[in-house]
Formats: structure tokens, C-alpha cells, sequence
């Protein structure tokens, strides 16, 4: 079975998402190729944002400062709940757009296994480290740190490459109706919308597999009804 997680970088309930799915799939006892797809919240972001990045917020949303900071004490708890560590007072958002490049890179050198090291390294350098996620010198230290090689993160870093990769997947996500991350897909079937919980992640898991299991089945039935139906016919 094949899981597609569309989700962005600096996205904190994605980050959220990413460790619940990873306990899913912990407990689930089938194989799922898992990829990870892009999609930028804020296209037009800049590399690095100048002012407090809670006042900030506060305009965008509407809500006033202590508001704010309540709601990300909330998200930061929920969290720490689940082993992932989130300060969002060292946080410092920027254009994401270059480290999904890197995680297409990732997938391209190592596949399922390598690509989540990646991801797993970028959140945790935005969301715990600090580190400015729209610096080239960030990603490449933590892409080079994560396991990717150093010459490949300098070539895809100093051009354009994934550009096209990374269009794509944004542009699938508006054919699947996808408007807000993390969004899971499963055989480009069934679609999973926020950072559910473990329970929920593994429940549609487990209905993914059982319904893709019976159809296997019973395509596999009706192959066998037609092969004896034309090995009757030639006797």
C-alpha cells in the first residue's frame, strides 16, 4: 500500500502529523511505502521574515498577542505528548520552497528511507533547533548532517532542479481538493485530512488495507472464473 503525505516544512500541525504517523505506522502490521509530498502554505514567503514572528501572527490571524501565544502553548503541549519537542520562541519561519526540493532530492537518492530522515531532520531543526528553514546554509547543513551527500545538496541548492517536481505535487493536491496539510493519502483512494491521532491514523490504515485486500481478492476470483471459463471453451 502506498501512503502520500502532503504537508509543509514549517507547518507545526504537520510536524505534529509526521510523529503520529510514524506511531501508525509502527503499529501497523502491513508494509506502507510512505512519500512525502509538498505543498508551501506561503508561496510568496520570504527566505527570512524580519519582526517578532508572534506579532506577526497575531495580524494574520486576527487574534491578539496573548491569544496567540495561548494557542501555541496548546499545540506545543499536544506535542510534548507525543515525544516531539516544539519551541515556537526560537521558531523562524521562512520560504520553504528550497527544502522541498531537498526532500525530492532525498527520495530520489534513498527512497522512503532516506526522504523521512530528511523531513524528520528539517522539522526538527525549524521547530526545536531554530534554525531558519529559507536559509540555503541551514538546509544544507541539516540535509548534509541528515545523510544526503554533500556535492548533490550544493547542485540542487545552486540551480533549479525540482522545481518542476515540486509544481507537480502542489498541483496534484488541487486536482485531490487538497486545501489545507497535513493531508494523507492512501492509493490515491482514501484521503485523510489534519493531524489526526494515532488511533484514527491507524483505523483508516487498517480500512485502506482490508477494502484493498477484498478487491485483490476478488479480481483475483473473477481471473479464475475467466481462465476455467476459456480453458472449458477449448476443450
Amino acid at each position: 500500500m502506498k501512503l502520500e503525505i502532503w504537508s509543509d516544512v514549517a507547518c507545526p500541525w504537520c510536524a505534529l502529523g509526521t510523529r503520529r504517523i510514524a506511531a501508525a505506522l509502527a503499529a501497523f502490521p502491513h508494509e506502507v511505502e510512505v512519500r512525502y509530498r509538498s505543498f508551501e502554505l506561503d508561496p510568496h514567503a520570504p527566505r527570512a521574515y524580519e519582526g517578532d514572528r508572534t506579532q506577526r501572527l497575531s495580524a494574520k490571524i486576527g487574534a491578539d498577542v496573548p491569544q496567540v501565544r495561548a494557542m501555541e502553548q496548546r499545540l506545543a503541549d499536544l506535542a510534548a505528548a507525543d515525544g516531539l519537542e516544539i519551541r515556537f520562541d526560537r521558531t523562524q519561519d521562512g520560504n520553504t520552497f528550497d527544502a522541498h526540493r531537498l526532500l525530492h532530492l532525498a527520495w530520489d537518492l534513498g527512497g522512503a528511507e532516506l526522504q523521512s530522515q530528511v523531513k524528520s531532520a528539517l522539522v526538527t531543526a525549524l521547530f526545536r533547533d531554530g534554525e531558519p528553514i529559507g536559509s540555503v546554509e541551514a538546509l544544507r547543513r541539516v540535509a548534509v548532517a541528515a545523510g544526503l551527500p554533500e556535492a548533490d545538496v550544493d547542485r540542487v541548492l545552486g540551480s533549479a532542479e525540482y522545481t518542476d517536481a515540486v509544481r507537480a505535487d502542489e498541483e496534484t493536491a488541487r486536482s485531490l481538493g487538497i486545501s489545507g496539510v497535513p493531508f494523507y493519502v492512501l492509493d490515491r483512494r482514501y484521503g485523510v485530512s489534519g493531524a489526526q491521532s494515532v488511533e484514527v491514523l491507524v483505523q483508516a490504515l487498517e480500512q485502506a488495507w482490508s477494502e484493498s485486500d477484498q478487491e485483490s481478492d476478488q479480481a483475483s476470483g473473477e481471473g479464475s472464473a475467466q481462465a476455467g471459463t476459456s480453458s472449458g471453451n477449448a476443450r
